[in-house]
């Protein structure tokens, strides 16, 4: 049991000096231990180079059973202390920016506030995280097919539109078929080429237009400052428009068309698969399902 608990640590860290420092050992000594483990399984769990450390086959399943078998040993203490103290410790988790930005950090006060022992590190990354290599407890990921192999639940649906502001179109005219954007100026991501093709859906009916602009940006913020300035017709998601539009300084543009991105989809809150969940992840996720309507079922080998 103790070297399985080694043999964790050196995974999620992904070397053996960073897991005898958490662990309080020394490098001999995790050596010794992962030694122990692969003598007793009789298998090699690591592929061992001068550079990095990779799992074995056998030493993927291995771990993926260790992992469970401690979480749930870590669920039991977890439960124990339920009936004598609040939920604490920390919470990690990767989130776009935008949603991470305009959908989760504005309700971040009322769940530390609620959970004074919890604590809530919130990294805004666009990049496609990994639980275990960036040692996270959650991420927050749109899609519309989790990845196998992970557990999560259902949080919001992310949906983008095209908007301008009024002197903008008082100069420019709105658009009435989604051709006509050929003739202004458009406020895309730019990351992509597929950026600037914008795709639009009506009654099944599926249309892509090219589309110019003097002006390009990956940040969500600067596209909204960009449309609110009048310098063209922008794309941004639903959760962003919503109140500038309802205070009338930008107007939703094509509105009887259905607008696609890559960045459309399903929100999802991921972790990895366990059969108990720690109570602070747990207050965490369905905190966030009650404040952006989650309504789904979750995925995974086990329901939250």
């Amino acid at each position: 049991m103790s070297d399985m608990v080694v043999f964790v640590k050196v995974v999620e860290t992904g070397s053996f000096s960073e897991a005898s420092r958490q662990l309080g050992y020394t490098p001999s000594a995790v050596s010794r231990s992962i030694a122990r483990l692969e003598k007793g399984l009789g298998t090699r769990v690591l592929q061992r180079t001068t550079r990095k450390l990779r799992l074995s086959d056998s030493g993927q399943a291995i771990y993926e059973h260790a992992r469970d078998m401690l979480s749930c040993a870590q669920a039991a203490m977890e439960i124990s202390g339920q009936f004598q103290t609040e939920p604490e410790g920390q919470i990690r988790l990767s989130v776009p920016k935008a949603v991470g930005h305009f959908l989760i950090h504005p309700h971040m006060p009322d769940f530390l506030a609620a959970h004074p022992k919890v604590n809530v590190l919130m990294n805004l990354d666009d990049r496609y995280a990994d639980l275990i290599d960036d040692q996270l407890d959650l991420a927050i990921r749109i899609t519309d097919q989790p990845p196998p192999g992970l557990m999560g639940r259902h949080l919001t649906d992310i949906r983008h539109g095209l908007y301008a502001s009024p002197a903008y179109l008082a100069e420019h005219s709105m658009p009435a078929h989604p051709q006509q954007l050929r003739d202004h100026s458009c406020i895309y991501l730019g990351e992509a080429p597929s950026d600037s093709r914008w795709r639009f859906n009506k009654g099944g009916r599926v249309l892509n237009v090219a589309v110019k602009g003097r002006y390009a940006a990956n940040h969500t913020g600067v596209r909204l400052d960009a449309v609110e300035r009048g310098l063209g017709v922008g794309s941004l998601p639903f959760f962003v428009a919503k109140e500038p539009e309802q205070e009338g300084r930008i107007v939703r543009v094509l509105d009887d068309w259905e607008f696609r991105t890559q960045y459309c989809g399903a929100l999802w809150a991921l972790y990895p698969p366990t059969r108990h969940l720690p109570p602070k992840l747990r207050l965490f996720v369905e905190f966030l399902a009650g404040r952006l309507g989650g309504g789904r079922a979750e995925v995974g080998v086990a329901p939250l």
